[in-house]
């Protein structure tokens, strides 16, 4: 396998983690009601376990509030019925329109939690980018034994991917920095 290659599919590998981490943050509530606290809670819906996005409106009118409005009304119990059995921990508000979420503030210990379980997260994708820098040294070393490769050409090829291992874990960092900063925010 080329060094080139190695180094490509190294640098996918912790661009994926990087994007699952960012995904992941997008669950963890910060100070400000997001949408993307509630579209991943599925909905029975005709029968069918349905993300909440695909058959309401979410919107966000304050930074304290959540309105869903269900593009088909029938469905305002079914929405509210799921909002209730997550592990969301609010109330939701059935007008027969539209629910209305009252995201309260986060006390000074949840939010610490919740800042702690960021951290948390950070570090599991650093461990991934980590692997991903192992696996591909691996292969370098496996391609330097077979002779495909120049000892030179396999320690640039290192020093490439020590590079981008830096590079990505910079970015978990900063995440984890706005990610934390929106949290402890009041």
């Amino acid at each position: 396998m080329p060094l080139d290659e190695i180094c490509l599919e190294a640098e996918a590998e912790m661009e994926e983690a990087v994007e699952r981490l960012k995904t992941r943050f997008k669950a963890v509530r910060g100070s400000r009601a997001s949408a993307a606290l509630i579209e991943h809670i599925k909905v029975e819906y005709y029968g069918k376990m349905t993300p909440l996005n695909h058959i309401a409106n979410i919107a966000i009118p304050d930074p304290r509030l959540i309105v869903i409005k269900p593009y088909d009304p029938s469905a305002l119990r079914d929405i509210e019925k799921a909002i209730l059995q997550s592990d969301l921990g609010i109330t939701p508000n059935n007008d027969g329109k539209l629910i209305r979420l009252a995201v309260p503030p986060l006390s000074e210990e949840r939010r610490k939690q919740l800042a702690s379980q960021v951290k948390e997260m950070g570090e599991e994708c650093k461990i991934a980018i980590r692997n991903a820098r192992r696996d591909a040294n691996k292969k370098i070393d496996k391609e330097k034994k077979e002779s495909n490769v120049s000892e030179d050409d396999a320690e640039r090829a290192k020093e490439e991917i020590q590079e981008l291992t830096d590079k990505y874990e910079e970015q978990v960092d900063e995440l984890v920095k706005k990610k934390q900063e929106d949290i402890m925010e009041v």
